[in-house]
C-alpha cells in the first residue's frame, strides 16, 4: 500500500476516534460543571478541564480573555478557528476519507459524509440550539457508525489494518490523559481510598466518560476508587478501552503487517504490550500513579512516531 493512502486511512481513524474521545470528555465535564463545587461552585474550573487536557487553555484565553461557560463550550466543540475542536476532528477526517475514497466501503464514506454535513447544520445552529449532552451523544453515535461499518464491510487487508492502528493508538492515549486528569484533579497526595461523595462522583463520571462503569460493577466490589479505577482503565485486557487492550491490538495489528522495514514500531509495540500485561497496580502506585501515566503517553508518541517513519513517511 502506498505510504500516502496508509497516512489518510490511519488519520481518518484517528480523528474520528479523538472526536469521539473529545464528546465524551466535553460531557462528563458539562455533568460534573452543574454539580455543587469546591471554592466558588460555578463549575468553571470543570469546564476548563478539556481545554487543559487537549492543550488548547492558553489559546482560548488569548482570544476570548477570561472564562466563560459559552464561550468555553463553542470553542471546543464548533470552533472552526480552533484546530482541536470537534469541529476540526470531523472536518479532517471527512477530508482524509475523500482521499481515499477508493479504497474504502460506501458504508463508510456515506457515514463520514453524512456525520460532516449535520456538523455544518449544528454549527450553525449552535450548541444552545442542539444541548451538549445531545450534541455529545451524536458525535460518539456517529463514531459507533462508522466503527460499525469498519468492522463490518472493510476487507481484511493492509486498509483495515491501518484504520485499526489509528483508532487504538488514539484510544490507548485518550484513556491515559483522562485517567491522569482526573486523577490529578482529586490531588494525588489524596487518599487512594478516599470515602467521600466527591470521590465517587469524580471515578463514576469517568468510568461512565469512557463506557466502564457498568464493567467496573462486573469486575469490583464497592464503590470506584482511585487504585480500583486505575487498575480497570490500564490493566485490564477485558475492556475494551483499557490501555492493555489497546496495547494488545496494536501489537498484534503490526506484528501482521508484512516486510521488515516496520520491525522498530512491532519491537516497541510488543514491548509496551509486555510491560502493562505484567504489571500489578501496586507496582504502578509504588512508581507513582501520574509518572507511571506521563512515561505511558511518552512511549505510545514515540510508538506513533515509529509507525510513521516505518510506514507512513511519502518517499
Amino acid at each position: 500500500m502506498l505510504s500516502r493512502t496508509a497516512g489518510d486511512l490511519y488519520w481518518m481513524a484517528r480523528y474520528l476516534e479523538r472526536a469521539e474521545n473529545l464528546a465524551r470528555m466535553l460531557d462528563v465535564s458539562y455533568s460534573l460543571s452543574l454539580m455543587p463545587q469546591d471554592g466558588s461552585g460555578n463549575g468553571l474550573d470543570e469546564l476548563a478541564m478539556p481545554l487543559l487536557i487537549t492543550g488548547t487553555l492558553d489559546d482560548y484565553l488569548k482570544r476570548h480573555g477570561r472564562l466563560n461557560a459559552d464561550r468555553m463550550l463553542h470553542f471546543f466543540a464548533l470552533d472552526a478557528e480552533n484546530p482541536a475542536s470537534l469541529y476540526n476532528c470531523l472536518a479532517s477526517a471527512r477530508s482524509n476519507a475523500h482521499a481515499v475514497r477508493g479504497r474504502i466501503t460506501a458504508d463508510i464514506w456515506e457515514n463520514i459524509n453524512a456525520t460532516w454535513l449535520e456538523m455544518l447544520v449544528i454549527a450553525d445552529k449552535g450548541l444552545p440550539h442542539y444541548g451538549i449532552s445531545r450534541f455529545c451523544e451524536w458525535v460518539k453515535d456517529r463514531s459507533h457508525l462508522f466503527r460499525g461499518a469498519t468492522i463490518g464491510t472493510v476487507l481484511r487487508s493492509d486498509a483495515y489494518s491501518f484504520i485499526r492502528i489509528g483508532t487504538f493508538l488514539e484510544r490507548a492515549d485518550n484513556t491515559l490523559r483522562l485517567l491522569d486528569a482526573r486523577y490529578k484533579l482529586m490531588g494525588e497526595r489524596e487518599d487512594p481510598d478516599d470515602r467521600s461523595a466527591r470521590a465517587y462522583y469524580q471515578w463514576s463520571a469517568l468510568l461512565r466518560a469512557l463506557s466502564s462503569f457498568e464493567a467496573f460493577a462486573e469486575l469490583y466490589r464497592g464503590s470506584p476508587r482511585a487504585r480500583k479505577v486505575a487498575e480497570l482503565l490500564l490493566l485490564r485486557s477485558e475492556l475494551p478501552r483499557s490501555l492493555s487492550s489497546c496495547l494488545e491490538e496494536l501489537q498484534g495489528i503490526l506484528a501482521s503487517l508484512p516486510g521488515d522495514n516496520g520491525r522498530p514500531a512491532k519491537r516497541l509495540a510488543a514491548e509496551l504490550d509486555a510491560r502493562v500485561r505484567y504489571t500489578v497496580i501496586d507496582e504502578v502506585f509504588e512508581h507513582g500513579l501520574h509518572d507511571w501515566i506521563t512515561e505511558s503517553i511518552e512511549q505510545l508518541q514515540e510508538l506513533g512516531d515509529a509507525i510513521h517513519s516505518a510506514y507512513l513517511e511519502v518517499a
